[in-house]
């Protein structure tokens, strides 16, 4: 799958250097190949990114749906939490490398506004829900700044907090 190198290798680059030294060439070396080659697959910076941005957004929802939670919010936490274990740090560098485009961050907007709606009316407690649910952001947030604040520990500490938000009082 070439296309996923090189989106691997643009994730790499900006995870390591900062969205300043993502640029085309800096790509095609860091996957390997000749920028030719990077542009027969992504004919531009721009597709690149927005190549980024789908694969965020399809590889979340397809681990999202994965999870074995009853409801939305539960399948989302564990989602999220299966991420920021495995060390992808995806989110942030596509959001880094897309910010200076309105255009290249509304794919992204629209994905988030559908993440925190969906399923919102069926929770047992929707605001719990949706505070489980910005909790997960900020979890997303701190994992991509400071990977290690958080150890194992800490996660399960923090998945057993929100799943017990999640479940209605008696």
């Amino acid at each position: 799958m070439r296309r996923d190198e090189l989106l691997d290798a643009a994730e790499q680059i900006l995870c390591d250097q900062g969205s300043a030294a993502l640029t085309l060439s800096a790509v095609a070396d860091r996957a390997g190949v000749s920028k030719g080659g990077l542009l027969y697959h992504y004919g531009s910076k721009e597709a690149l990114i927005k190549g980024m941005v789908e694969r965020l957004i399809d590889d979340f929802d397809e681990l999202t749906a994965a999870q074995p939670g009853e409801t939305y919010t539960e399948r989302y936490l564990d989602a999220t939490l299966a991420s920021v274990r495995s060390g992808r740090q995806r989110r942030w560098a596509v959001v880094t490398s897309a910010s200076g485009s309105i255009d290249l961050l509304a794919p992204l907007r629209d994905a988030m506004t559908r993440w925190h709606r969906e399923g919102l009316a069926e929770e047992p407690d929707p605001v719990a829900a949706q505070i489980v649910r910005l909790a997960c952001e900020g979890l997303w947030d701190v994992a991509s700044h400071d990977p290690e604040l958080n150890t194992e520990a800490d996660l399960q500490s923090l998945e057993l907090r929100l799943k017990a938000l999640l479940r209605p009082s008696a």
